[in-house]
């Protein structure tokens, strides 16, 4: 799946009959997403990165790190402010996958189901709702949208295949992280 440099929006958007904080909202909220998600990463890879799962998650970086340049451009072509909240979810995402590689390989891959699947619920959910708005008009975002949605389910597969269930407490771990997600995505809304 994706991966590779998405440039599917111009820099050129009519930013006329865009349903402003609907737009600026999924935006702001897809932005600190992937920005979390490549401090998860980071976290995961400094504490795992020379083990033997190292190069699968490093993929999956790779694959997030195309994310968060996307949305980057997005902002600017949108004109939109980003959440205020980028300096707690840079600390918060290095924890949350520094320390759930700290209960080993499992453990990190459960983090990375919890996570991924949260993230495609809710790129599902504005996918509804920009073709509710109007499919044609944000019909280049909602390309990206899926194409990332696409990718946060390979994600989420590629955890499920690497023993992410058999991690200790797997259950508890994935309610817990998803609880924290839904948290974040609220506040990165609106903050």
């Amino acid at each position: 799946a994706g991966g590779g440099s998405l440039r599917l929006c111009s820099t050129r958007v009519n930013l006329e009959g865009i349903n402003r904080p609907v737009i600026d909202r999924i935006i702001r909220v897809d932005h600190a997403g992937e920005y979390g998600a490549n401090r998860i990463y980071a976290g995961q890879m400094a504490v795992l990165g020379r083990s033997s799962v190292g190069p699968i998650i490093q993929q999956m970086w790779n694959q997030e790190k195309d994310h968060l340049k996307k949305f980057n451009e997005l902002m600017v072509t949108y004109r939109v402010r980003p959440t205020v909240l980028l300096p707690f979810w840079n600390v918060a995402g290095f924890v949350l996958g520094a320390g759930s590689a700290l209960l080993g390989k499992k453990g990190a891959m459960a983090c990375t189901v919890a996570v991924e699947e949260s993230i495609s619920d809710h790129y599902n959910n504005q996918i509804r709702t920009l073709v509710e708005e109007d499919p044609e008009k944000y019909k280049e975002l909602l390309q990206i949208i899926k194409q990332f949605r696409d990718d946060e389910r390979e994600h989420h597969d590629i955890g499920i295949e690497h023993d992410a269930e058999a991690a200790p407490v797997y259950s508890v771990l994935k309610t817990a992280i998803q609880l924290g997600c839904k948290a974040a995505i609220f506040l990165s809304e609106r903050i």
